[in-house]
């Protein structure tokens, strides 16, 4: 279903939906990324700005339901992380690589939960690692907690504010999302290439 089509099923159906809609599009990302979620939740809080939702409770749903999706993420990466990799079945994830990034997971791991919300593109990653390299499960699910509530704040307020015009935030959500991911693209592959020329050079 194409962006439209989900914003337009929005808008017929009643308020316990719409908050049921930005939960399960906030979890739903965590496992399945890239999805409109960020779109999806500011155009149901853009809702709150014309009188049709309530600001808390949109804001509750999306910041619940990205924390419930976090742990459910890092679950899958404690339980069956070693089995997925060693199987091949995360494409992107070479599993020559695995190790070089745990090293850099166990350098940051904790930071990078903590601006998890933050990196457009990265949020399973993030937190399939976290779950892999065992990190604390309280202090993980507390500081992705933190990092939804920050993020999904920003978004909700801005929603809210600009009511009809919500599409304006929307084209800088789309736009940040580019640049994030181009970014962190750029980084993983300038990580990967300076390891493979150290171990050339071994």
């Amino acid at each position: 279903m194409e962006t439209k089509q989900i914003l337009d099923f929005i808008l017929g159906i009643d308020n316990i939906w719409i908050y049921a809609v930005v939960f399960f599009f906030a979890y739903i990302e965590n496992l399945f990324p890239p999805s409109p979620s960020d779109v999806v939740v500011v155009f149901c809080a853009s809702l709150s700005g014309i009188g049709k939702t309530d600001f808390t409770l949109t804001l509750l749903s999306a910041i619940f339901g990205s924390t419930l999706g976090f742990l459910t993420m890092y679950f899958i990466g404690d339980k069956f992380g070693d089995e997925i990799i060693e199987k091949g079945k995360i494409k992107f994830i070479n599993p020559e690589n695995v190790k070089k990034v745990e090293t850099l997971f166990a350098k940051y791991g904790y930071f990078l939960i903590v601006i998890n919300r933050f990196l457009a593109g990265t949020r399973a990653f993030v937190a399939f690692f976290a779950g892999l390299g065992e990190y604390d499960v309280k202090k993980s699910l507390i500081l992705s907690f933190i990092s939804a509530s920050l993020w999904y704040s920003i978004l909700v307020t801005a929603g809210k504010i600009l009511g009809e015009n919500w599409h304006l935030i929307a084209d800088v959500i789309s736009a940040y999302s580019k640049i994030i991911t181009a970014v962190i693209t750029i980084f993983v592959l300038i990580f990967i290439l300076k390891n493979f020329l150290k171990s050339k050079k071994r």
